[in-house]
């Protein structure tokens, strides 16, 4: 096979590029989903002579770190091809180039290919341990020149989405995305929520004719809102709640979780009751975005829907 010429690399490329390869099985395409979820730009089975070129298309810009999954089936792969491609990689001052490589035992991906039966890609004719045997060898220089080896034979794809998240979740961050969104019982209950909160029990600052335009996010309609002889209590317990779930949902390999926080109106408490909880999660290191439905939804709808309306 004829390695191609060695790719020119660009001036200004991303800062961080993890490649991923391995023997087929040991779980690259898991990887390559786990470092997508953690907000890497994911794109498996390139070819190793498209590499350059992609990374040629940057135009300066700041862009999200690639993650990119190399499998030997790929057109151009050898050994040194790959391997010269890592050291053009390391050569770029404005690069950061990581080489993964996820290992497994042989009976370790002999048993996963008898659990899929699936034909080995180096030996659809033979037996898999043909093809495993075939694999591990062309991969041997690979292996050695990996900035990081996981032997993924003992992990369950959780246990691997664990490891990837401790070496490469951004900044440290807990690799869980975390939406709190406030919402109208008025229109149900919105889809995709993980848990549903009700602050129907809190007082309605719509009652309060100087609040009742206002929305949430005003400090004023906040301070009513927890003024509530309920709330601190009731706050509280639900961070408690929350911050004990995180962990969990992240351990068993959730990338994203919702909580929806619904009042009447989904103008005033649910709002507040949102952007509370979100600053507090945020203080302890969590990612969390926040959306307010009712909110946006009246931002689009004529003007005189939105002032005065029901609690």
């Amino acid at each position: 096979m004829t390695d191609p010429a060695p790719a020119r690399l660009p001036d200004t490329a991303a800062a961080r590029l993890v490649l991923i390869t391995g023997p087929s099985g040991a779980g690259r395409s898991t990887a390559i989903n786990v470092l997508e979820d953690m907000g890497f730009e994911a794109i498996d089975n390139l070819p190793i002579s498209m590499i350059g070129r992609l990374l040629q298309a940057d135009d300066g810009a700041q862009v999200r770190p690639l993650a990119l999954g190399i499998d030997v089936r790929n057109r151009h792969f050898s050994p040194a091809a790959m391997l010269r491609m890592m050291d053009d990689l390391a050569a770029s001052p404005e690069l950061q180039a990581e080489l993964v490589y996820l290992d497994a035992r042989p009976d370790t991906l002999r048993t996963r290919y008898s659990e899929t039966r699936r034909r080995h890609p180096l030996a659809p004719e033979e037996t898999p341990d043909a093809g495993i045997a075939r694999e591990l060898a062309l991969l041997a220089p690979v292996r050695e020149r990996a900035d990081y080896l996981i032997d993924t034979s003992e992990l369950t794809p959780h246990d691997l989405r664990a490891e990837l998240t401790r070496r490469f979740a951004p900044d440290g961050a807990p690799g869980l995305a975390l939406t709190i969104e406030s919402f109208s019982y008025k229109r149900g209950l919105p889809q995709g929520a993980d848990i549903v909160l009700d602050m129907r029990f809190l007082r309605n600052p719509h009652w309060v004719p100087a609040l009742r335009d206002l929305d949430g996010r005003d400090p004023a309609v906040a301070a009513h809102v927890a003024q509530d002889r309920r709330y601190d209590a009731a706050f509280g317990r639900i961070v408690e709640l929350v911050l004990s779930l995180l962990p969990a949902y992240l351990e068993e390999g959730k990338a994203h979780f919702a909580l929806a926080i619904g009042c009447t109106g989904g103008q005033h408490r649910s709002v507040a009751v949102v952007d509370a909880l979100a600053k507090r999660l945020a203080s302890e290191g969590w990612r969390v975005s926040t959306r307010h439905l009712e909110l946006e939804r009246r931002a689009g709808m004529p003007s005189q829907y939105g002032k005065g309306s029901a609690p």
